[in-house]
């Protein structure tokens, strides 16, 4: 790389001061119009595997990886900033869904290297810097929910469990070449605690710092993440890992999520990310909102002061980031506020200490 990943990060901090960031857009809809068969996740390497492969998207990095990087060159065309690895269900956790725990690892690692090659394609077309997320998704187990309801105790999965797979995945990230880490589409705190955990452990091992985004899922219009916390409990469950930035994507269209984005502004002084949904799902699980709908909802956050970053999440395509980077371009970013130091603590509800 031609600049340093210190340099970058400098660079990214500086961008955010000024303008408001671009996201990209979904990779599970996007590789779902390739329509891909069983051979193209087996590739040659998993011809023999004992269970069937298709749907493991993060396998693609290693079976496909034209494919991937082909998609991260498209959002950087079509006006990312930032693009956000292939690796959502790249934990040992979640591959342990298909046997595949053993290439937690390497998968990380590999959507690292893909998208940081086409984050320098896209800087050496046009001289504008670009970034790399590497994301740390949910996993597809939750730390504090029952998986059985005759059980409230029952647990399916660690702390523990969960922190040794986010180091690793964490390792293989930063060492592919990310240049920050983004902890997302969080349904359950305890998990985004595990991960926020192990990448402290990590970078506390091996002397490294990188930004880390935060992004919580609130799942319906209770207003409350699949946990039970409201949009202010969660930031001061998470507040102690002084991230980069804090928001809110998937589970929603931006219509519906715009209250929790603007709770979220109001109470975080750090910067506010977002990337809703295209909509809500139809009846066959596609998303229908077009491009301007989208963008236009997220120039009126960008106009009324929410955001610093924006994108897009489930059903959005490169068309989509292009007419979200063309809605916000020349709009000033939201102004981070300077609150007052408070004790904060959370439960499935805020709660602050009033000044005396």
């Amino acid at each position: 790389m031609a600049d340093t990943r210190e340099t970058r990060i400098a660079a990214l901090e500086r961008a955010a001061e000024t303008r408001i960031l671009v996201l990209d857009g979904a990779m599970g809809s996007m590789i779902q119009t390739h329509r891909l068969g069983e051979a193209d996740f087996r590739g040659g390497r998993f011809g023999n595997h004992h269970k069937d492969l298709q749907g493991n998207n993060d396998l693609l990095n290693l079976t496909r990886p034209d494919i991937i990087r082909g998609l991260h060159a498209e959002y950087f065309a079509a006006g990312a900033d930032i693009v956000e690895t292939n690796t959502f269900n790249a934990t040992s956790v979640s591959q342990s869904d298909y046997d595949l725990s053993h290439l937690a690892y390497e998968i990380n690692f590999a959507g690292a290297v893909l998208a940081r090659a086409a984050a320098d394609d896209a800087e050496a077309a046009d001289g504008q810097m670009r970034w790399v997320a590497g994301a740390l998704g949910p996993t597809s187990k939750t730390g504090s929910i029952s998986p059985d309801v005759n059980d409230p105790g029952a647990r399916n999965v660690t702390f523990d469990e969960l922190r040794v797979a986010y180091v690793e995945a964490t390792r293989g990230l930063v060492e592919g070449g990310a240049d920050l880490l983004l902890v997302e589409t969080i349904f359950d705190t305890l998990n985004a605690k595990a991960a926020l955990f192990a990448i402290d452990e990590y970078f506390e091992a091996t002397g490294a710092r990188l930004p880390v985004m935060i992004s919580g899922t609130i799942t319906d219009r209770s207003g409350r993440t699949l946990s039970g916390q409201t949009t202010e409990a969660f930031w001061n469950s998470v507040r102690h890992a002084r991230p980069f930035s804090v928001g809110l994507n998937c589970a929603l269209g931006a219509d519906l999520m715009r209250p929790y984005v603007a709770e979220l502004s109001r109470v975080a002084d750090i910067l506010v990310s977002s990337y809703p949904n295209a909509g809500l799902p139809n009846e066959f699980g596609g998303y229908d909102e077009p491009p301007h709908t989208t963008a236009a909802h997220l120039r009126e956050w960008a106009t009324s002061g929410l955001v610093n970053i924006v994108g897009g999440c489930c059903g959005t395509t490169p068309d989509h980031i292009r007419a979200i980077a063309d809605a916000v371009r020349g709009l000033a970013p939201r102004a981070v506020p300077d609150r007052p130091i408070r004790l904060r603590l959370s439960g499935l509800e805020p709660f602050e200490m009033p000044a005396f």
